[in-house]
């Protein structure tokens, strides 16, 4: 069995690299998959003290977490699908541009 210190490691690794990718890059699919890894590193966390303490709720909490971000990403990424096909954009920037065109 692995100490818990490794598992912190990394869950801590996963969540700068998930920050890095939210700071660094303008771009909403990779802000997207970039907060998906930040939350997966607190499942990480949630799995690894619950294995610690012999309790199991962090596991499913863990899960729960997993089904959620699934979700969630599947409808961003159709949200961002369709305003890409209609105003060929992926950035941020350009999209808080677009809202005053939008016809209604």
């Amino acid at each position: 069995m692995l100490p818990i210190t490794h598992y912190l490691f990394l869950s801590f690794a996963l969540f700068f690299i998930g920050l890095a990718g939210v700071v660094i890059r303008h771009n909403l699919i990779v802000n997207l998959f970039s907060m998906d890894i930040i939350l997966n590193a607190a499942s990480i966390n949630f799995v690894a003290f619950s294995r610690l303490y012999g309790d199991a709720s962090g596991q499913v909490f863990a899960m729960l977490a997993v089904v959620m971000l699934a979700l969630e990403l599947l409808v961003a990424l159709a949200i961002i699908a369709a305003v890409c096909s209609r105003w060929k954009c992926a950035t941020p920037d350009e999209e808080k541009d677009l809202s005053s065109q939008l016809d209604y």
